[in-house]
């Protein structure tokens, strides 16, 4: 029979049993007392006995007890970091740098989030502070007096972001200079009008930015900033978007990146482009800063050092009570992206010129699918299927979009897109980065009786463009096919931003194949003719040339086409943007490259012609204005058409052929025309 020793007792057979502080001093000949104070760190046992009691635990496997370790030295070997929000990327990685530095000494990190709410902070600091041995204060929010009296109940202690005044550890990122550095590359820029984006109301690193606005002020007499609050979240950014735009800031500051973000995406909903209309730029260059669309203009700070660095000092608190308080300044530094650019020249954008566009020249054209069948018109078969276009074998060639979801601000709108070629090269884009409120082919007028079917801002005289709660919507109220299926017939209800009516349309949809001539090849038409009904009211029709922004006469059956490698515009009035933009040519073409493939759009009034509003530097878009520099007044009763015809081919075409073709659509011919 085998005896087994009380210290045996209970462990199972096979089990193998955990050496105790009693085995590893019975083995290397020395008291408990002594292996505690070896296995501890303590420098007051002798090296030779050091090194037996460190073998004696080695060759038992002894691993000392954590538990009774802190209750042998008061200490858990944990301390606390306190954050005002933990979703914030610079608290993780402040968080992240302390962690790291942490575990290298032996110690864990426990976090808590005190939710930007600076009445419970101190009691949140508190509790943290019991359960651990000491604590790291990020980005407080309570009042120095009240700051002061939670430092000497909590230390040791260690601040980021926030100066403790001497009482303990302080590092510091200089956000005013940080501030200094926005301003002073935007006022480089030409910018002399901007915004702030304000932080939460006790952020004491909010203080020092507006410190940073405010030397940049005195620095520059005819600098403006214009203070508007916020907070320190993406939401907020967002919904400071049309306060924004009503400022008429050529540039933004946020409070820092996430704020910038909301703001971005605002923006960008808005219609607005950045940094084309408005600079935008943040502060502390989280990760996702070079990644935003545009890249974010920034400032850098250290996030992962500032944590690094203090744990060292809290480390240093911790071993050594007479260790000095002593504070660090950070410097940031300025990341120049893609958000800021220069101010603005003026309400109208400069044209490209037009010298050096290369002459008409043919192209061989490329074979598109032999499509023999006229195309027709396909209703859907179920609940959420789409209205397309097909020709030849099951080919798409457009697909119809009712609109409805579309942002609110948007102005929603049934539309066309995507427009394929018969080759399949699309034509049309929606909602591209540069103007998000552009949807493929449709109507879209900017100001209808006071109301916008354009979307994005609505340009006042005097003011600029500022966005409004104005924006109205068309509602498709049903579609049928005529018996060719090949004409789409739909009535279009447009009600204002209130949802009283305003007008009804009638609009009707032909698709005809084109064939091949000698001087154009195979392609296919579309023939959109829609007619207004003023039923309700008298209307007015207006553009923002007639409210005072010159050239700019848009609004009417617009057809926005994507960017290409290349753009080369042909009207009669001439080669180029400039001659085309503001002339009565009865036909405009755009002719694209893109991939190795060459397109023509062939875009022709078959009716009254009007003056054709239209970009390719930019971007590529045209329509006949319906109200280019004045007014157009539609009598209660009254009605006004919209007739446009396109041809899409899947060649390149020269002036001459162009002009053909649009004798050939018209049964007329397309040549005259020329500058209103």
């Amino acid at each position: 029979m085998v005896s087994r020793s009380p210290r045996d007792a209970g462990q199972r057979p096979g089990q193998r049993r955990v050496a105790t502080i009693g085995d590893v001093a019975a083995a290397a000949g020395v008291s408990r007392a002594t292996v505690s104070r070896v296995m501890n760190g303590r420098s007051t046992v002798d090296a030779a006995i050091a090194e037996r009691v460190r073998d004696a635990a080695a060759a038992l496997s002894y691993r000392p007890s954590n538990a009774a370790r802190s209750l042998a030295l008061g200490r858990t070997q944990t301390v606390a970091l306190v954050v005002p929000d933990l979703g914030n990327p610079v608290f993780q990685q402040i968080l992240r740098g302390v962690m790291a530095g942490a575990a290298e000494d032996g110690y864990r990190v426990l976090v808590a989030d005190t939710a930007e709410d600076d009445q419970q902070e101190g009691a949140i600091a508190l509790e943290a502070r019991m359960r651990c041995d000491a604590l790291v204060l990020v980005s407080p929010r309570i009042g120095d007096a009240e700051l002061a009296a939670l430092v000497a109940d909590v230390e040791p202690v260690v601040l980021v972001n926030r100066d403790a005044g001497g009482a303990a550890p302080s590092l510091v990122v200089d956000y005013e200079d940080a501030a200094l550095q926005v301003v002073e590359h935007l006022v480089a820029l030409g910018h002399r009008r901007l915004v702030y984006l304000g932080g939460p109301v006790r952020s004491a690193s909010d203080e020092m930015r507006r410190a940073g606005l405010a030397r940049a002020r005195e620095q520059h007499t005819d600098l403006e900033i214009v203070d508007l609050p916020a907070g320190p979240d993406i939401q907020a950014g967002h919904a400071a978007a049309p306060a924004v735009l009503a400022t008429r800031a050529t540039a933004a500051v946020a409070f820092n990146d996430l704020v910038a973000f909301g703001l971005l995406a605002g923006l960008n909903e808005a219609g607005v482009a950045v940094p084309a209309d408005i600079s935008v730029a943040g502060f502390d260059d989280i990760e996702l800063s070079r990644y935003a669309t545009p890249a974010l203009t920034t400032v850098a700070v250290p996030q992962a050092e500032l944590g690094r660095h203090a744990w060292r000092e809290l480390h240093a608190v911790i071993d050594d009570d007479a260790h000095p308080a002593r504070s660090a300044r950070f410097t940031p530094s300025l990341e120049v992206r893609g958000s800021t650019g220069p101010v603005p020249q003026g309400p109208e954008r400069v044209h490209v010129t037009d010298d050096g566009v290369p002459a008409d020249r043919p192209e061989p054209a490329r074979t598109a699918p032999a499509v023999t069948t006229a195309p027709v018109w396909r209703l859907p078969a179920a609940d959420g299927d789409a209205i397309v276009l097909i020709g030849g074998d099951d080919v798409e060639l457009a697909r119809h979009d009712p609109g409805d979801r579309m942002p609110q601000v948007h102005a929603r709108r049934p539309y066309l897109h995507p427009v394929h070629t018969l080759g399949g090269v699309p034509l049309t884009d929606v909602s591209p980065v540069d103007h998000r409120h552009h949807y493929g082919v449709g109507i879209a007028v900017p100001d209808v009786n006071g109301t916008s079917h354009w979307g994005g801002r609505t340009f006042i005289e005097d003011v600029g463009p500022t966005l409004l709660k104005n924006h109205g919507r068309q509602v498709s109220r049903g579609a049928r096919v005529e018996a060719d299926a090949g004409t789409l017939v739909e009535d279009v209800l447009w009600s204002d931003e209130h949802g009283v009516p305003q007008l009804r349309e009638d609009r009707l949809l032909t698709a005809r194949l084109l064939s091949a001539t000698a001087d154009a090849p195979a392609g296919w038409v579309l023939d959109w003719r829609s007619t207004l009904h003023a039923e309700h009211d008298p209307l007015e029709i207006r553009s923002p040339a007639t409210n005072g922004r010159p050239g700019a006469g848009y609004g009417g059956l617009f057809w926005r086409l994507p960017i290409a490698e290349s753009t080369t515009v042909l009207s009669a009035a001439g080669t180029g943007e400039t001659r085309a933009h503001g002339s009565t040519s009865p036909w405009v073409a755009f002719v694209q490259r893109q991939g190795g493939r060459s397109t023509t759009l062939l875009l022709v009034q078959p009716g009254q012609v009007r003056p054709w509003f239209l970009r390719s530097a930019e971007y590529p878009g045209a329509c006949p204005a319906l109200a280019w520099d004045a007014p157009l007044l539609v009598p209660d009763g009254g009605t006004v058409r919209l007739d446009l015809s396109a041809a899409l081919l899947d060649a390149a075409l020269t002036g001459e052929q162009a002009a053909a073709l649009a004798g050939r659509l018209t049964g007329v011919s397309a040549v005259a025309g020329g500058r209103r």
